[in-house]
């Protein structure tokens, strides 16, 4: 079976859901939210605003915007029309899962559905650097749907309610990530990558065997590309280079089997490519901070 790079790293990330809350803001607003390095959704229903993320140049978004962060920095959501000297304002809760910014009596300048949620995987520091810092997609009805559907389930008390919020958040991410890549300045990522049909016939191929002793030369050739060509095009669509890529995969695979603890060593090393428990551990504890050892205890401790 071919595998899919993109629902493996959505489905190894467990995404749960925190809270989901439809926002109403009327005259001039800011927002001010510190980085929590969770995952942060939002989806313009009617009018526009300012967003700011990480210090990085302002985006503007409209009715039919989808704006994902899937570890979320400092964030800013402004009013268009923004006085200088204006201050943060807190939305007020005017019905269960309803907020409001502004007075009763003005007139409304933004609907926006935005949802808090957060990654279950204990390995969730390995996973996320495969994902864009920022995915922006324009008027796609889906996922305002989407999102419609885990506000309902997250105030909802129905049987089976985590497992559904579960598998509509591994849709939504899937989806937002896909529809992201489609833009003409899509962020480099998974999904961009796997919409370039010479890039994502190497990602298939490493992802379909892990242990295998791939190069650049092999992996080109997957790619039907000359190794420069190959080299240039993956790092500018994923983000990184093909090594760094193929190091980032396998100490996620390596993390959630040395989580599990039923394995040993040796075998971990194999099944991610290493051809012997010292050199694997070197590598591993380089990335993570951590021996494998220690990693899969505290791991285990912590699940």
């Amino acid at each position: 079976m071919t595998p899919d790079p993109l629902a493996e790293v959505v489905t190894l990330l467990q995404p749960k859901a925190r809270f989901s809350k439809l926002i109403e803001c009327a005259g001039s607003w800011r927002f001010d939210r510190k980085g929590t390095g969770d995952p942060f959704y939002c989806a313009v229903l009617e009018g526009h605003c300012r967003v700011t993320v990480d210090g990085q140049p302002p985006l503007l978004l409209q009715a039919g915007d989808f704006l994902l962060v899937p570890a979320m920095r400092d964030l800013i959501k402004e009013s268009l029309d923004l006085p200088q000297e204006e201050t943060s304002r807190e939305p007020i809760e005017i019905g269960e899962g309803r907020f409001r910014v502004g007075g009763e009596d003005e007139l409304s300048n933004l609907r926006i559905r935005i949802g808090h949620c957060s990654f279950g995987s204990p390995d969730v520091a390995l996973l996320v650097p495969l994902l864009p810092h920022v995915v922006l997609a324009r008027g796609e009805s889906r996922l305002a749907t989407l999102t419609q559907l885990v506000g309902d389930e997250t105030l909802a008390h129905r049987p089976a309610r985590e497992l559904v919020l579960e598998r509509l958040l591994e849709v939504l991410l899937i989806e937002a990530l896909r529809c992201g890549c489609e833009a003409h300045n899509a962020p480099a990522g998974l999904a961009r990558g796997l919409a370039d049909d010479r890039v994502a016939a190497a990602l298939r191929a490493f992802h379909a065997k892990p242990d295998y002793s791939w190069t650049i030369a092999r992996l080109a050739s997957e790619a039907s590309l000359s190794r420069s060509a190959f080299f240039a095009r993956f790092s500018r669509t994923v983000g990184m280079p093909p090594m760094e890529y193929l190091m980032a995969w396998r100490m996620a695979l390596a993390g959630r089997l040395l989580r599990g603890q039923e394995l040993g060593l040796d075998q971990v090393a194999e099944r991610v490519g290493y051809s012997s428990s010292s050199s694997f551990s070197v590598a591993f504890a380089r990335y993570a901070g951590m021996s494998p050892a220690r990693y899969g205890q505290k791991m285990h401790l912590m699940g």
